[in-house]
């Protein structure tokens, strides 16, 4: 068996799940979350297995015999273990005893919430510090808590970021060749369309619509763009649309299978900004899905000129690496308890790529630049966002594809992504 490589949520599990009651680690298929979860549990319940479901199914009280902590792994092929757990925590269950880990919540099934009883935490894709290629030397954390200094230089460049697209962050598939990942990430998306909607309720009559709709949101990523134009990306020219119920329903099916990961619109808590947009920026859980949806490996992503490999909102690339930002910085925010968000007016004439709020409404504003060097006008939208908010911004941060952590001398940090870590 391979080693274990420690996670970045592997450090919040060391100071929650003993202390929990029940814990359910929720994400995608071959994110890791078994492998995660297994490294904490004395008893193993696969529910994938039909001979565990059947056992379970005639004896559910086998949980009070098995010793803790008990990873009940798929538990979702079994949805009333959800309230045999919950029921057994307000029973009184020792703490730690129950790891719950899943891929999907099954459509239809009555499954209560189990707040305050079951605690939820989401995996996500390896984060770029997660696939130790380089040391990090700019810490998301400390920048909320107000460090100052930021220093740092890596060898990594446009090419090395690219290649981490297309590698995929799934630690089965990104260790593979070229082609090999190409394939399994081919299987990857097949297995949605043909068996994971179906089992989740969802009966796809066309499943090359089903693709082409996946395809128009993999290219609608990073942008706010509508679902209605996104359905007309998906079936150019043809009068026999899928009807918006469709649409949605694939929506509902792919986020309960924790296939999207959009980004929400920040809403003020505190500060009186005016006319901000709402809609979530668009994001698959792993870029890599979205390239191999729009089928660019690493070499078509390097030779596409700027501006010439157009998707909603500008280059496709930009809109890659910005996937990938914000796949590690969701990562490292939930590691330092603060949420991921993103600005926009409603006429578009300001935005924040991304922001991160903590518990107390303070915020750090990134901007996400395809380029090795940073210009005035890439910080134009930060300093008018610290103009309106004031003390409320910790700080300012461009991440970029450069080699050098400075601080500008108008304040705003500038970071690699290779050097920013939890």
């Amino acid at each position: 068996m391979a080693q274990y490589c420690r996670r970045i949520v592997d450090q919040a599990l060391d100071e929650l799940q003993p202390h929990l009651r029940a814990l359910a680690i929720f994400g995608p298929k071959g994110v890791g979350k078994t492998a995660t979860a297994q490294q904490r549990a004395r008893s193993i319940v696969d529910l994938s297995l039909p001979s565990q479901r059947e056992l379970v199914s005639a004896d559910s009280s086998i949980f009070s015999r098995l010793p803790g902590p008990i990873l009940i792994d798929e538990w979702q092929r079994l949805p009333e273990v959800w309230d045999y757990v919950r029921n057994a925590v307000d029973a009184g269950s020792p703490a730690g005893h129950f790891i719950i880990a899943g891929s999907s919540a099954p459509r239809g099934a009555v499954v209560h919430s189990g707040a305050g009883r079951i605690v939820p935490m989401r995996m996500r894709p390896l984060s770029l510090a997660e696939r130790d290629l380089e040391v990090p030397t700019v810490s998301l954390s400390t920048l909320l808590d107000g460090e100052q200094e930021v220093a740092g230089t890596t060898a990594f460049g446009l090419a090395d970021y690219v290649e981490e697209i297309t590698a995929s962050g799934f630690p089965a598939i990104r260790p593979l060749p070229a082609r090999v990942r190409r394939v399994e990430l081919d299987a990857y998306l097949a297995n949605i369309v043909q068996r994971e909607f179906p089992e989740q309720g969802y009966p796809v009559r066309k499943p090359e619509i089903l693709r082409g709709w996946l395809a128009a949101y993999a290219a609608a990523t990073s942008t706010t763009t509508a679902y209605s134009k996104i359905l007309h990306a998906a079936t150019p020219g043809e009068t026999d649309k899928p009807a918006k119920e469709t649409t949605i329903a694939y929506r509902d099916a792919l986020s309960s299978l924790w296939l999207l990961d959009a980004i929400p619109a920040w809403i003020p808590s505190r500060n009186h900004l005016e006319r901000l947009g709402q809609s979530p920026k668009h994001q698959l859980a792993d870029p890599a899905l979205a390239a191999r949806l729009l089928g660019l490996d690493s070499k078509a992503l390097l030779r596409a000129k700027p501006g010439s490999t157009r998707h909603f909102e500008g280059t496709i690339l930009g809109a890659l690496f910005e996937h990938l930002v914000a796949l590690s910085v969701a990562t490292y925010a939930e590691a330092a308890e603060a949420r991921l968000g993103h600005l926009r007016t409603r006429n578009g004439d300001h935005e924040v790529d991304l922001l991160v709020q903590q518990a107390d409404g303070r915020l750090l504003a990134i901007e996400v630049k395809l380029a090795n060097r940073v210009a005035d006008v890439d910080v134009t939208h930060l300093h008018w966002l610290r103009d309106s908010i004031g003390s409320d911004l910790i700080d300012s941060m461009v991440v970029y594809t450069g080699q050098h952590a400075y601080r500008r001398p108008d304040g705003v940090a500038v970071v690699p992504l290779a050097l920013l870590g939890p």
